[in-house]
This record gives C-alpha cells, sequence and structure tokens, in this order.
C-alpha cells in the first residue's frame, strides 16, 4: 500500500495549524536576547532560557487593536538580557519553516510593567535635565488667579475650592475639567495646560488627583504630560493621590504637595494670618517712626543751640565769598595772559616752522633744476646729432659705394663669390665678374701682370719691369 507523500508546503501547513489549533494563547517565561527595533515599528527579539529558544514578535499597533495599542503605550523599554513574562499565540512562518510566537503583552518577570516603565521613564527624563532644581519656577506669594487641572466631579475641586475660600476668599480659581484616569486623561491634561497658558490669566497652576493604584495614576506618569509640566511658563503645583504616592508629574513639577488640599494651602495663604502680620507691621512701624522723629528732634535742638546767630554765619561766607570771587578773577586774568603769550610764542614758532616757506624755497630748487636738466638734455642732444652726422659723413667715406664712384670696381669669381685681390691666383681663361659703381662686367682673364704699377699707369716700350704671361688663344672681352 503507497503511502500518502506530501510537499513541504503541505507539510508545514498542516504543522501551522495543529501549532495555531492548539497554542492560541500561552505565556512563556523567558530572557530577552538579539533585541531589534526596525523602521516598519515592529520589535523582533528571541526569548530564551538556558536550554532552548523561540523567536518572538511584537506588532506595531494597528487602527482597531484597542488592546495591543495600549499595552504597547504603557509598556516599559525592553532591554537586552531583561527576563519577562509574555503572552502570546504560536505561529509559523511557512517560508523559513520556523516557529514563533506573536505577542499581545510583556511583562518583566518580578515586577510590574507600569512599574518598570516608570522607573525607566524617570531614569531618562532625569538624566534630560527635566527634575533640575534649576529649571524650577518660584510659586508667587499671593496669586491673583489659580488654575486647576482636574477632574470636575471628585472630591478633589471640592476640597481645593473649600481650603482657598477659608485661607483666602477673594482668590480667583480657574477650573479646567479633564480626565484623570484612562487612555484619554494625557492628551486632556497636556490640552488643558496649553489652554490656560494661553490665556495668560493665571498666575499658579495645580494638577492634582485623588489616590488611586499605579494604573490609576498612569496618567500622570505619561511623558507627554512631563514634558508638558516642563514647557508650561506658568508655576506647576502637583498634588497627585497621598502623600506616598509619588508619579513623574511630582519630579518635573515646580513644587510638590502631598495631598490636594496640601496644594492649596501651599498656594494661598491665611488671610488672617496676613492681617495679623500687617497689623504688627504697623505697630512695629509706628513705634519706629516715633522714636526716629524723637531723636530728629533732639538732633535740631542740639544744632539750634550750636548756631547761635545764622546771620552772621551767613555774612562771614558772603565775605568769604567776595574773597574767593576777587582771587579767582584775579587768578584767572593771570592765566589768561600767560596763555595768551604761550600762544603768541607758539605762533611765532609755528610761522618760522611753516612747511610753506619751505615748501616755496623746495619748489624754486626744484625748477632750477628742471631747467638746468632741460638745457643739459637739448644739449646732449645736439651734441649726439653732430656726433651722428660726422659718424654718418665718416661712414659714408668708407663706403665701398663711395670708392667705386671714384672709379674702382671690385673683381670676385661668380661661382664663389670670393673676391680676387691677387693677379696671379687668376687662371688665364677664367672668367670673372666686375663690380662697377654703376653695372657689372662680365670678362675671360687674358693676361695676368705680378705686383707693380698698373698696367693703366706703366710706361710703355720694351723695358718693362712687370712680367706678363698672355694665353694662348683669342682674347676675349665681357
Amino acid at each position: 500500500m503507497m503511502q500518502k507523500i506530501l510537499t513541504v508546503t503541505a507539510l508545514t501547513e498542516e504543522i501551522k495549524d495543529l501549532l495555531e489549533v492548539n497554542f492560541d494563547s500561552v505565556w512563556v517565561e523567558g530572557e530577552i536576547s538579539n533585541l531589534r527595533r526596525p523602521a516598519s515599528g515592529h520589535i523582533y527579539f528571541t526569548l530564551k532560557d538556558d536550554r532552548a529558544q523561540i523567536r518572538a514578535v511584537w506588532f506595531r499597533a494597528f487602527p482597531g487593536n484597542a488592546v495591543n495599542r495600549q499595552a504597547r503605550r504603557s509598556a516599559f523599554e525592553l532591554e537586552e538580557g531583561l527576563s519577562v513574562v509574555c503572552r502570546g499565540r504560536i505561529s509559523v512562518y511557512a517560508p523559513r519553516g520556523e516557529y514563533q510566537i506573536i505577542l499581545d503583552s510583556v511583562e518583566p518577570k518580578g515586577v510590574g510593567a507600569l512599574q518598570k516603565a516608570f522607573e525607566q521613564l524617570k531614569m531618562r527624563l532625569q538624566a534630560e535635565g527635566l527634575f533640575d532644581e534649576a529649571h524650577k519656577k518660584k510659586i508667587p506669594f499671593i496669586p491673583g488667579r489659580i488654575g486647576v487641572i482636574t477632574s470636575p466631579t471628585g472630591a478633589v475641586i471640592r476640597d481645593i475650592l473649600h481650603v482657598t475660600k477659608r485661607r483666602f476668599p477673594s482668590t480667583s480659581v480657574l477650573v479646567a475639567p479633564v480626565r484623570v484616569q484612562g487612555n484619554e486623561a494625557p492628551l486632556e491634561i497636556v490640552q488643558a495646560m496649553e489652554n490656560i497658558a494661553t490665556t495668560g490669566q493665571v498666575d499658579v497652576l495645580i494638577l492634582a488627583r485623588g489616590g488611586g493604584s499605579l494604573e490609576d495614576l498612569a496618567p500622570f506618569n505619561d511623558e507627554r504630560v512631563a514634558r508638558a509640566i516642563f514647557a508650561c511658563p506658568i508655576p506647576v503645583i502637583s498634588a497627585i493621590g497621598h502623600e506616598t504616592d509619588y508619579t513623574i508629574a511630582d519630579f518635573t513639577a515646580d513644587l510638590r504637595a502631598p495631598t490636594p488640599s496640601a496644594a492649596a494651602e501651599l498656594v494661598v495663604p491665611l488671610r488672617e494670618d496676613l492681617l495679623k502680620s500687617l497689623a504688627d507691621l504697623r505697630f512695629r512701624l509706628y513705634g519706629r517712626m516715633t522714636r526716629m522723629t524723637g531723636e530728629r528732634k533732639r538732633q535740631v535742638d542740639d544744632l539750634r543751640e550750636r548756631l547761635r546767630d545764622p546771620r552772621r554765619r551767613v555774612d562771614d561766607l558772603r565775605l568769604s565769598l567776595d574773597d574767593y570771587g576777587d582771587r579767582l578773577k584775579k587768578r584767572l586774568r593771570q592765566h589768561l595772559s600767560s596763555t595768551t603769550d604761550r600762544l603768541g610764542h607758539l605762533r611765532v614758532r609755528l610761522d618760522q616752522a611753516n612747511p610753506q616757506a619751505g615748501c616755496r624755497q623746495k619748489r624754486f630748487v626744484l625748477e632750477s633744476y628742471l631747467k638746468n636738466m632741460i638745457a643739459a638734455m637739448r644739449r646732449r642732444i645736439s651734441e649726439s646729432r653732430q656726433a651722428l652726422q660726422t659718424g654718418m659723413t665718416v661712414l659714408d667715406s668708407l663706403s665701398p659705394l663711395a670708392v667705386l664712384n671714384r672709379g674702382y670696381s671690385i673683381t670676385f669669381r661668380p661661382a664663389t663669390g670670393e673676391v680676387i685681390r691677387e693677379a696671379m691666383k687668376v687662371a688665364a681663361g677664367e672668367e670673372v665678374t666686375i663690380v662697377l659703381a654703376r653695372g657689372e662686367l662680365t670678362a675671360s682673364v687674358k693676361t695676368r701682370r705680378k705686383k707693380g704699377t698698373p698696367a693703366l699707369f706703366a710706361r710703355t716700350g720694351p723695358n718693362t719691369d712687370s712680367e706678363s704671361e698672355s694665353p694662348k688663344g683669342t682674347e676675349e672681352h665681357g
């Protein structure tokens, strides 16, 4: 008989159905490790003990899931290595064939989640400086109007109104009704603070609630309420619960009262005590003024006895004043005369040191130098022009062209351009070029003659000293 063969997907689905049906709601205890918080808002970690582990996921709250949203809001901060007790359901992630627990709530082992969240939030806000005494605002001595944020139907508001009316009847109280318990309470408290601060008609603010459990006081352990108290421009008195109850609002507020009634006693003084203090101060002031008046009267009488005749004293002062006036006038005239002499001396010295005279002298010297320089330059130019003309004349006289104009010529070989200076270096019959003053001649050498009298000036006759050589052939004239 052939057994049924399952695919991996089918087997995983059957395991998934089996686990999810039988482990729909379980409580698991373990230690948190591999904690991750991706951008999706979900929380992933591994729940383990000394011999096993299971993956856990706590999904971000979504609209409609009020239970999970409330659990996530009031939950403490998960940490690595924290021992917790979790409630959830077992599920299988089919793509990897892994089972995991999907959580509904997490509580620290041995202490409640609210208490853990309270301790963590307290440490974090304290590290930020929200509890520092430097940020505490001073409570006014006699506030003109008191703002109270509390429930409008509880005994707290009646106690506060009764105490303020008894202690200082003329005090005005502005009540901002809010819920002091439940999920909506923190938002209503924050909004009430902002509204009262916006009006600007309240001098001090009381945040009050009666006693209760840690769950009942949860709105006053909310981070939003703490930051609203810290940012409030009005001094805030926290009166939450009984004397033994402490909340985050107590640490953030500018003053903590053990009870709401004590807050009312702290914020307004007792009218009878003030009247008694004023009467005592009035009596002390009257006695002090009486003593001071008597002392001043005795001083006046003593001075009157010492000042026998004030007219004589006045006459002496008048004489002294006239004498001082004359001496002052004389001193002023002497000072004016010496100052005038000194100014005259300084003016003479200033005229002598006047830079204008020196400038005129320097300008005359400069003009003289300029004229001499111009004359010297002109002479130099004239001399240079004359020297240039003489040089040009000499250069012109030494120019080969001038020699040619006097009837001389230059003979050279046309092939190489070599100037011929000796007749014996030219072969008979060789062609040469003769440069004249105007034009050139090409000639063939017929006769050569050694150094001596040129043929033009030599004597003719049989007794000539020159040695000539006539080439054989026909004479050519170029």
